[in-house]
């Protein structure tokens, strides 16, 4: 899904035109919406840091230049103000969180993420995602979905790419492990 938006329409967004903020926040509502929600976790909690990234695009609109993609520019406004929100809402001693890591070794057999892609929806894929830890949860989907190296991630959350990393691969283990169980419980149903 390409977003397309107007140039003229932008110009009248920096010019404080009210409908055609409305109108530009309609737009960019669908694209912006999706990647929120990847970072909370829960629509209204993701409407709320929309709205506070909407107001930023608005306030930024001047330093848009033409030549980069919309999209692209809105997306990083948006990715940015999810990780500033991360920051203020963190506690001290959140970044680590060793609580409900304990192996599982009932687990069995680890699925491939590529192929859990292809037998389960979107939205299944994003629930499991919501339930790993609010760390790992964002270093998985800045590295894995939306191609960030680990130095950018790093440098975004206050922590070194080691732990980058080190959460990349917790999250890969732990989504491995919660979509074999799913696996799993479907084999039994269907039996």
């Amino acid at each position: 899904m390409r977003m397309q938006i107007d140039q003229q329409l932008i110009r009248h967004c920096r010019k404080g035109d009210r409908k055609a903020q409305f109108q530009l926040f309609k737009s960019c509502f669908p694209l912006l919406m999706g990647v929120c929600v990847r970072y909370k976790k829960n629509e209204e909690d993701a409407r709320e840091v929309l709205n506070m990234g909407f107001l930023k695009i608005l306030d930024n609109l001047d330093k848009y230049r033409e030549e980069v993609p919309f999209e692209a520019w809105i997306r990083r406004i948006m990715i940015n103000t999810l990780i500033d929100d991360f920051r203020r809402s963190r506690k001290v001693r959140e970044l680590i969180e060793y609580q409900d890591f304990q192996e599982n070794p009932a687990a069995g057999e680890l699925v491939d993420l590529n192929e859990a892609e292809k037998q389960f929806s979107a939205e299944e894929l994003t629930a499991l995602i919501r339930q790993l830890p609010p760390v790992s949860q964002k270093v998985f989907n800045l590295f894995a979905i939306d191609g960030y190296s680990h130095q950018e991630i790093g440098n975004m959350l206050g922590i070194s790419d080691g732990t980058s990393k080190w959460h990349l691969s917790f999250a890969r283990k732990k989504l491995q492990e919660m979509l074999a169980g799913l696996l799993n419980a479907s084999r039994v149903i269907r039996q």
